[in-house]
C-alpha cells in the first residue's frame, strides 16, 4: 500500500472517500462484467470445439472421397468443370454487443446462377461421375458450419482480450487503488484526530 500524496484536511478527506466509493462501485462492476465474459466465453469454446470437430472430421471425408472421384478423370476435365464457379456467395456482416465487445455475426446467402429451371447444376454430369457429384453437393452444405466456426473463433478472441484488459483493471483496483485510497483516508483521519487532541488540549490550558 501506498500511501497518497496529499494535504490532511477535511475536504482532501471527503473527496478521497467519494474516490473510494466510485472505485468500489466500478470494482464490483468490473468483476461482474468479468464473471459474465468467462461464462459466455467458455460456452463459445466448448461450441468451438465441438463444431470445429465437426467441420474438420466432415472436411477429411470429403476431400478423401474427392480425391477418390478425382482419380477415375483427367487432370484438363476436372479443371473444366470447375472453371465457373456453380454458385455465388453474398456475405452480410453485423456486430452483436456482448459486455461491450462488439463480435460478428455472419449471414450468407446463396444464389445458384448456374442452374437450369429444376434448380440442377448445370455443369456436365457426364464428365464427372457421381461419387464426385455427392462430394461436391456434401461439400456445399458445409458453408453455413464454416461461417459459423468462424465467427465463433473471432468472438472468443475478442472476448480473450477484453477478459483480460477487464481483468487487469479489476486487479488495478483490488490491489492498488483501493487499499492506496483506504491507507490515506486512515491517515488524514489520524491526522484530524490529533489535531482536534491538540486543540483541546491548548483550550484547557488556556482555561
Amino acid at each position: 500500500m501506498t500511501r497518497l500524496n496529499v494535504k490532511p484536511t477535511r475536504m482532501e478527506l471527503n473527496n478521497l472517500k467519494a474516490r473510494l466509493k466510485t472505485a468500489v462501485r466500478g470494482h464490483k462492476l468490473l468483476k461482474d462484467k468479468r464473471d459474465e465474459l468467462m461464462r459466455r466465453f467458455i460456452e463459445s469454446v466448448r461450441e468451438n470445439n465441438q463444431l470445429r470437430q465437426k467441420v474438420e472430421s466432415a472436411l477429411v471425408g470429403y476431400l478423401q472421397d474427392f480425391v477418390m472421384a478425382k482419380t477415375l478423370e483427367s487432370d484438363l476435365m476436372v479443371k473444366e468443370i470447375f472453371a465457373v464457379p456453380m454458385r455465388e456467395v453474398n456475405l452480410h456482416v453485423e456486430t452483436e454487443n456482448i459486455m461491450s465487445v462488439r463480435v460478428p455475426k455472419m449471414y450468407a446467402h446463396i444464389d445458384n446462377p448456374h442452374t437450369d429451371d429444376e434448380g440442377d447444376v448445370v455443369y456436365s454430369y457426364v464428365a464427372s461421375n457421381s461419387q464426385m457429384d455427392e462430394t461436391i453437393e456434401s461439400m456445399s452444405d458445409l458453408l453455413h458450419d464454416l461461417l459459423r466456426l468462424a465467427e465463433i473463433e473471432k468472438s472468443c478472441q475478442l472476448m480473450a482480450d477484453e477478459i483480460e484488459k477487464t481483468r487487469r483493471r479489476v486487479n488495478g483496483l483490488e490491489y492498488a487503488t483501493i487499499p492506496d485510497l483506504k491507507e490515506t483516508i486512515y491517515y488524514i483521519e489520524m491526522k484530524l484526530e490529533e489535531a482536534e487532541r491538540a486543540s483541546l488540549v491548548r483550550m484547557m490550558k488556556v482555561k
